[in-house]
């Protein structure tokens, strides 16, 4: 409607600007005209007048015409601009609606990832305030503990500078003793410790170098008149001369019975019988089905073979009860014991030694039921004796002190649970202490190297044990590790206080301690079973377990006169 009311008023002003050209021409002529023309008649300006009025009304209508088209195409375009403006304001309109649908569901997306990132924060944080309380918890407990054992060790502390005082304060007397001995020695020797140190050393110094200086002459002598093949010889000669049986030791005693119904006697009322037996001899007691025979097991030879004459006699009086078990268990350790003299003695025969002190004769009976790796220790020693002799007898040395050394050099092992140390250097101070020379304490002292070889007769010895223990045949590894294991086990629970007696039974599963009623309690002898227990777990090995049994028993004795 804009567009048509401007072309309308474009027409109008042209139709007046052309109006108001032709009044002006025509009011121009008539001013030029009128000196000239004023005598034209009023016909000729009215036909003029037509004539003009004629075309103007011509041109006038031409121009509404073309006016009136140019008018009606505006009108056209206006039109077609409206519907054009209309559909791209409807357009518009869509692509509005369509980009704020697409705008408010993508918002709602957002806000809904946001909500789920924004809860999946707060169950972390809420997970991480939660571990974070249990380990404040863990903390303040391990705090606690700390604190409980910092006092424990300033405690501790506190004690140990106490005994450190007392141990400095002890040292201190034993430095004033030491100091006060040895001046109480120098008045005596009229010597001071310095002088008295100067002439020691000098002397040893003197004795030692003269010694050596005679061992070296001496194998410096023998090794160039004999030299090794001689030394061969001599060894293979011993060896061949040598024939000695070999036996095999064994850890089970079979005792035969005279019918099966004397197993029921041994057994007991209620098993007392065999438990007293046990528990006097320190020997298992096996009744299976073997008819008419039972079987005594025990490590050591001398327990089991007392605890079978005890069950021979038993079952050849017919009395079984627990008084008269250690009434025979008694009289059956003087037998052994006399028996072990006397194997002593045929041994001491046997090599040619009669003099030994009474008191080695008895220690060395006891080696006829103690075993080396399977080997009979005093049948050991006679072969040792016997091919020491031989050897010396080659070289020209001393056949009988060669002898002595060999035959005394293992004596250490009969008293191997009774002190401490190797069965070297017990032997040798068990020699020295009954008057053996010192040659022959030599030789006993050093035959495993624990001391210096220094003679000719200790080398000998070492090669006369290396002979008779190593001949095929003549040891066995496991029964001697087996044998050795058991008596580890009763060393362990003999050095506790109060212990009488310790007894390895059930082939090592069982260790039974008999102790002192007046030295050991009910509640100490439960803390002693434990003891030892936990000291069988640190230093042995061995499968299965091993069950500690502490017995303590009161008993009370008197003669009705």
């Amino acid at each position: 409607m804009t567009a048509m009311s401007v072309g309308l008023t474009l027409i109008g002003l042209l139709i007046a600007g052309l109006l108001a050209w032709i009044g002006l021409t025509l009011s121009r002529r008539k001013a030029a005209e009128s000196a000239v023309q004023s005598s034209v008649s009023a016909t000729n300006a009215q036909l003029e007048a037509a004539h003009i009025a004629a075309g103007a009304k011509s041109a006038a209508e031409l121009v509404r015409r073309q006016a009136e088209e140019e008018a009606a195409v505006l009108r056209t375009r206006a039109e077609a601009a409206e519907q054009r403006a209309e559909e791209i304001r409807r357009a518009a309109e869509d692509r509005a609606s369509e980009v704020r649908r697409d705008a408010e569901q993508r918002a709602a997306e957002l806000r809904r990832e946001a909500e789920a990132e924004a809860q999946s924060i707060r169950d972390d944080l809420r997970e991480q305030r939660l571990e974070m309380e249990r380990r404040e918890h863990r903390l303040t407990e391990r705090e606690e503990r700390l604190d409980e054992q910092h006092r424990g060790i300033e405690e501790r502390q506190l004690e140990l500078t106490a005994q450190l005082g007392e141990l400095d304060q002890r040292k201190a007397e034993i430095r004033n003793l030491e100091d006060e001995r040895r001046r109480i020695l120098e008045g005596v020797a009229n010597l001071t410790t310095e002088q008295a140190k100067a002439e020691l050393v000098a002397s040893i110094e003197a004795e030692a170098k003269r010694h050596a200086h005679t061992i070296v002459r001496d194998i410096e002598r023998q090794a160039l008149d004999e030299g090794e093949v001689k030394a061969r010889k001599i060894i293979t000669g011993a060896v061949q001369r040598l024939a000695s049986e070999q036996t095999s030791e064994s850890v089970v005693s079979v005792v035969h019975l005279p019918s099966d119904d004397m197993k029921g006697r041994i057994i007991g009322r209620e098993g007392r019988n065999i438990r007293s037996f046990e528990q006097t001899t320190g020997v298992n007691l096996i009744i299976d089905d073997t008819p008419e025979a039972v079987l005594l097991s025990c490590f050591d030879p001398v327990r089991r073979e007392t605890a079978r004459l005890t069950l021979d006699s038993l079952v050849l009086d017919g009395r079984i009860h627990p008084s008269r078990i250690e009434e025979i268990y008694e009289r059956s350790k003087g037998e052994v014991a006399e028996l072990c003299e006397r194997a002593a003695e045929d041994a001491m025969a046997e090599v040619g030694i009669t003099d030994l002190h009474p008191e080695l004769v008895r220690t060395m009976g006891l080696l006829r039921y103690r075993t080396s790796y399977g080997q009979n220790v005093l049948k050991h020693l006679v072969e040792s004796a016997h091919i020491a002799g031989m050897m010396a007898s080659e070289l020209g040395l001393d056949p009988k002190l060669c002898k002595r050394g060999a035959f005394l050099h293992d004596i250490g092992k009969a008293l191997t649970h009774e002190s401490e140390g190797s069965h070297a250097i017990v032997g040798a101070e068990l020699a020295r202490k009954y008057g053996e020379p010192d040659d022959v304490v030599h030789c006993i002292e050093a035959h495993h190297n624990e001391v210096e070889v220094r003679t000719v007769e200790a080398v000998l010895t070492q090669a006369a044990d290396a002979v008779s223990g190593g001949r095929p045949g003549a040891r066995r590894e496991s029964l001697e590790a087996y044998v050795q294991r058991l008596e580890r086990l009763e060393e362990i629970a003999m050095h506790h206080d109060g212990v009488e007696k310790v007894f390895a039974m059930q082939a090592g599963r069982e260790i039974r301690v008999m102790v002192l009623p007046d030295a050991v309690d009910d509640i100490a002898a439960q803390v002693m079973a434990r003891d030892i227990a936990k000291q069988v777990e640190e230093e042995l090995t061995y499968p299965g377990q091993i069950r500690v049994t502490v017995v303590r028993e009161s008993r009370a004795t008197e003669v009705a006169k």
